[in-house]
């Protein structure tokens, strides 16, 4: 006999059921969390070695903060100085937590910036007190009032004008801070004056340590990071143009490239770096212009130069921006077209990448560059470049462009061509195959009339239903019905390599500037070795650079 199941008994064989899910569920949710919780040590001690290894000042710099909050801790732990000082020492703690920063530049905006800024307030809180005493209560409470909103605005009004927002942002606020405690507080506590001495003397211990720590127990220049900053730009400009071009006419396929990410691409890391060094330039040479002189030769660094030299290498990214998106644009010109250009541009490259190497030398070694900085083999290499475009004028001038308009048109759609490469690259790569009745000399026939390409279009919209899809479709029909629409990207990038050698003129007009400016020896071609070779530079990002060598 078959037992009566009844309802009830269903409802708790499913709950059950249920709870059994929910119970494995978390078993497993429980082993995940146990196995991230093995390897979690492993992976901080990875990320800590990965940290310090990357620049080894950081470690010396933690090292640092921790003994000058050591130094300022005893003025609380022994009985001595805390009787001396009072409950007011921890003031001397929160200061170096605050102060403290990475390179002495910094340390010395922020520590003078406080230090002014606490004077300041405490001299003018001790004239506000001078009144409300000599005055009543409620003439002391009226005069407390307006002081404290007239102070706050105008102090809160200064802090918009750019130099002071520029040099005294931190100083101020550390002012209208101070003033206001010492301000108000006078008016219910008798003995604020006495308070406000053991502040004072607290943050200026804390902020004397913070220094004395920057300054002398090594110290970490701000100068000295926007200097080797610029030289690393240069060199990954270098290097990325050079790999730009290689990769262009690499003979192999490289499929695996087109789906990298831009983290791990070594060309977008060389020019990243540039393209976001503006924030980074500018508050280095700000923080070294608080710096004493500290290099052997005393010469004061034009640290604005420098800021000027990386606007300047800005531009010159674009351009190498733009031959980067050459390579991942959707239409390709075929591989044995590209033979035929691919000597002169990497020739003309390599002559580049030896230009900007050599200003990057002449930044690190804090010389003059060489008088032979644009040899003849820079011209030579344009030359064969112009040589070989003109020996092929059908690839480039089509059928009909033995006159000058189909010349005109050409270099128009190479300008429209490389203006949508620095837009961001599409996921995939089409290259168009040479037609059946190429030329010897690979002219180019035309792929689709324009009647063709019109017919094409309307048999796809009869076979689809949404018109959405079909508009990418028609543009690449009608692109690909031009004569030259193949040669139409290495034109593009044949004219950006042209370009970076004609920005070339403006890089080493300011590098010469920064040499006249800074005092940079004189170039000596018996002591210098010029290396050409450009090596393998890992730009990481917010990565401060090391100490370069005199």
């Amino acid at each position: 006999m078959v037992p009566k199941v009844h309802a009830g008994m269903e409802v708790d064989m499913a709950g059950k059921g249920d709870s059994g899910k929910n119970e494995e569920r978390g078993r497993k949710k429980m082993m995940d969390f146990l196995e991230k919780a093995e390897g979690l040590p492993g992976l901080a001690w990875q990320t800590m070695w990965k940290v310090g290894k990357e620049d080894p000042r950081r470690v010396i710099h933690a090292l640092k903060v921790g003994l000058a909050l050591t130094l300022v801790s005893l003025l609380y732990l022994i009985e001595p100085l805390f009787e001396g000082i009072g409950h007011n020492a921890i003031w001397a703690v929160m200061t170096v937590v605050v102060v403290l920063e990475f390179t002495a530049g910094a340390t010395l905006c922020k520590g003078l910036n406080r230090g002014l800024g606490t004077l300041l307030a405490g001299s003018l809180a001790f004239l506000i007190e001078y009144v409300v005493n000599e005055s009543g209560r409620i003439l002391g409470a009226v005069f407390i009032g307006a002081s404290v909103f007239m102070i706050g605005a105008a102090a809160t009004y200064i802090r918009f004008f750019p130099y002071i927002k520029k040099n005294y942002d931190y100083g101020v606020l550390i002012f209208l801070l101070t003033f206001n405690l010492i301000t108000v507080s006078s008016f219910r506590v008798e003995n604020v004056l006495k308070i406000a001495h053991e502040r004072f003397y607290t943050i200026a211990i804390g902020c004397g340590t913070c220094l004395l720590m920057s300054l002398l127990v090594f110290p970490n220049w701000s100068g000295e990071d926007l200097h080797n900053s610029t030289v690393l730009k240069l060199e990954g400009l270098a290097k990325s143009i050079e790999a730009c071009v290689n990769e262009y006419f690499n003979d192999t396929e490289m499929e695996e490239t087109q789906n990298i990410s831009p983290d791990q691409d070594p060309i977008y890391k060389g020019f990243k770096a540039v393209l976001d060094s503006k924030s980074y330039d500018e508050t280095m040479a700000l923080h070294a212009s608080w710096e004493p002189r500290h290099s052997r030769h005393c010469h004061k660094y034009p640290w604005q130069q420098y800021v000027k030299l990386g606007a300047v290498l800005r531009h010159f990214g674009y351009t190498v921006v733009a031959l980067h998106g050459c390579l991942r644009t959707e239409i390709q010109t075929p591989r044995s077209v590209r033979a035929l250009f691919k000597d002169p541009c990497i020739r003309l490259s390599g002559e580049v990448s030896k230009v900007l190497m050599e200003l990057a030398n002449s930044i690190r070694n804090r010389r003059h560059c060489s008088p032979e900085l644009l040899s003849d083999h820079l011209h030579e290499a344009l030359q064969d470049l112009n040589t070989a475009i003109k020996s092929q004028p059908r690839l480039f001038l089509g059928s009909e462009g033995k006159g000058g308009g189909g010349h005109s048109s050409m270099l128009a759609l190479a300008a429209a061509h490389a203006a949508a490469a620095t837009e961001n690259p599409p996921r995939g790569r089409r290259e168009v195959q040479p037609g059946a009745a190429q030329q010897k000399n690979y002219a180019l026939s035309s792929v689709k009339t324009d009647s063709s390409a019109l017919m094409e279009w309307k048999r796809k919209r009869e076979n689809h239903n949404q018109q959405k899809m079909l508009r990418p479709q028609l543009s690449k029909i009608a692109i690909t019905s031009l004569e030259f629409s193949e040669a139409l990207p290495l034109a593009a990038f044949a004219s950006l390599l042209v370009e970076t050698v004609a920005k070339l003129d403006h890089v080493i007009e300011e590098v010469e500037e920064l040499g006249a400016m800074a005092c940079f020896k004189e170039y000596d071609a018996n002591n210098v070795s010029v290396t050409c070779e450009i090596p393998r530079i890992d730009v990481v990002q917010n990565q401060l650079p090391c100490h370069g060598t005199d």
